[in-house]
């Protein structure tokens, strides 16, 4: 009970080293911990985006759902300030374990069940606890170490924790992520907090844990490194036992770039498919009905120069290059791995017709919204062939500051036609589409067409699940002045699916189900998430 009251009044630690030794100790110790735990939370968020997807409300629940568990982790703590230094140690080994292989358990949900929603918001609320409960048991241990005024020590602690924090938040992108990936780079971190949290109790504080405590953190210390190596060892066995999970037995190709995960299937062009970060963009059963649809009502008139945003797969530039008069095509591509792929993969390559070696196409690697900024001269079509809008990291390229920018872009009398989602499971997100493509000084002709898979241009399903909840591909048709017509180009190539009059139904049916008063989406007022 005295040594209890001595270690909650303050009462000097017996130390192996000096007391400013101690201290700095305790400060690097905080660094260490600090860094791990945003490394967590990071990690917690673009996974969730990933998986899930709308990075926006995501990252909200894993933010604010962490920050409500830090503070019950602190109340929780102040139990343990009479043994601050051994709960230190084994707060820091199950922060090391949960944190370390939230993202494996979190992936693993989503292969085997489904659904990660739950196993996100319980990982934050344990994660949030548990950093929570840090500070107030270092606040008494640094007390210990070297007596000092509570201000004082306050402001060292935050002061470590949050330089901590900026190294954390600044190596996930830049360090672990690239190279690490975002499996082993969470077992990774996770083992680096058991080993700085393992280090500071069992030397700098021995002295104050009975031996039966010493052995029970070198016990869950170990057990904890061990289970994160482990894991690390088995972490490639994982990722494709989950990828046959998500993608089926026939994935060919899987590739993380700095942007997204591609993943190729299928054991040729006749069963090809195209998966980014998760989302079924090209089934090769059906993905010439949405080309087809795409491109062929936009080509007729003027046509000789042509512009692609998106479409890194080479399809769209296919059906494009299909017209004898188009001159030069650019296609746009914010992530140069999709389109190497286009060039270079047999299945793809030959499903897009070798588009790339066609002289008159230019690729360039970029994203489209600044690209447009500049000065490129006047197209006479633009393609948008681009994420589905309901992605948060496409919203600003569905705004209508993106669409006023297209509209300089074009020729006076240009087109510009724009994939703005199923029409008939998402309405609202469609006609927002068209709201902010006549803000950007457009007028719209919009219509649909069905499709057998229509859900895999932008399906935010499972990849198992094409089409799945989506009946339909909705588009727009726009040009300066008058709204254009959605027909078929005279005299260009015969489409193999499609006629003439199927588009102009399309348009009756896509007319007869308006939504009016629908406000644009801007850059300050983005509202595809309404309609998730």
């Amino acid at each position: 009970m005295i040594d209890q009251q001595m270690s909650l009044r303050g009462g000097a630690a017996r130390l192996p080293v000096r007391p400013r030794t101690g201290r700095l100790l305790v400060l690097a110790a905080v660094f260490v911990c600090a860094a791990c735990g945003l490394v967590y939370e990071l990690e917690l968020v673009a996974l969730a985006s990933y998986l899930i997807g709308d990075s926006v409300t995501q990252a909200s629940v894993v933010l604010s759902v962490m920050v409500f568990a830090m503070g019950i982790g602190s109340l929780l703590a102040k139990r343990l300030r009479c043994r601050a230094a051994v709960g230190f140690g084994m707060i820091e080994a199950a922060l090391a374990l949960i944190g370390g292989s939230s993202a494996l358990v979190l992936y693993a949900s989503f292969a085997w069940l489904g659904d990660s929603q739950y196993a996100l918001v319980g990982f934050s609320l344990a994660i949030g606890v548990l950093i929570g409960a840090e500070i107030p048991l270092l606040m008494t241990l640094i007390q210990r170490v070297d007596r000092q005024d509570a201000g004082g020590a306050v402001a060292d602690l935050f002061a470590a924790d949050y330089v901590g924090a900026l190294v954390g938040g600044l190596a996930f992108p830049f360090l672990l992520l690239p190279m690490l990936g975002q499996l082993t780079g969470a077992l990774f971190t996770g083992a680096v907090n058991a080993a700085a949290g393992g280090a500071l109790v069992l030397w700098v504080f021995r002295r104050d844990l009975s031996a039966r405590s010493r052995w029970l953190l070198v016990l869950a210390n170990v057990s904890v490194i061990a289970v994160l190596a482990t894991a690390t060892v088995l972490v490639d066995d994982f990722e494709r036992a989950a990828r046959r999970a998500v993608y089926g037995d026939q994935v060919r190709v899987a590739v993380q770039t700095g942007v997204q995960e591609v993943v190729l299937t299928g054991a040729d062009r006749d069963s090809l498919g195209l998966y980014l970060d998760g989302r079924l963009r090209v089934s090769a059963r059906d993905e010439y009905r949405y080309h087809e649809a795409l491109v062929h009502p936009a080509m007729n008139g003027p046509r000789a120069r042509v512009l692609i945003l998106g479409g890194g797969d080479g399809l769209a530039a296919r059906e494009v290059l299909r017209y004898a008069d188009v001159r030069a095509v650019t296609v746009v591509e914010l992530d140069p791995a999709v389109t190497r792929l286009a060039r270079t993969d047999p299945a793809l390559s030959e499903l897009n017709g070798h588009a790339f070696r066609d002289p008159r196409l230019t690729v360039v690697g970029a994203d489209a919204f600044p690209w447009l900024r500049a000065d490129h001269g006047r197209y006479d079509v633009v393609v948008s062939d681009l994420p589905d809008p309901g992605i948060t990291a496409s919203t600003k390229l569905y705004s209508a500051e993106f669409y006023g920018l297209v509209a300089e872009a074009l020729a006076p009398d240009g087109r510009l036609v724009v994939h703005a989602g199923p029409l008939g499971a998402r309405p609202q997100t469609f006609w927002t589409v068209e709201a902010s493509v006549r803000a950007g000084g457009l007028a719209t002709r919009p219509y649909r067409v069905t499709g057998r898979y229509a859900g895999f241009a932008a399906s935010p399903d499972r990849g198992g699940g094409e089409g799945r909840g989506q009946e339909d591909w909705g588009f727009l048709l726009a040009a300066p002045g008058e709204a254009p017509q959605a027909a078929l180009a005279a005299g260009g190539p015969e489409p193999r699916s499609l006629r003439g009059r199927e588009l102009r139904e399309g348009a009756r049916a896509a007319a007869e189900a308006r939504l009016p008063g629908l406000l644009p989406s801007t850059l300050v007022h983005p509202r595809y998430w309404e309609d998730a």
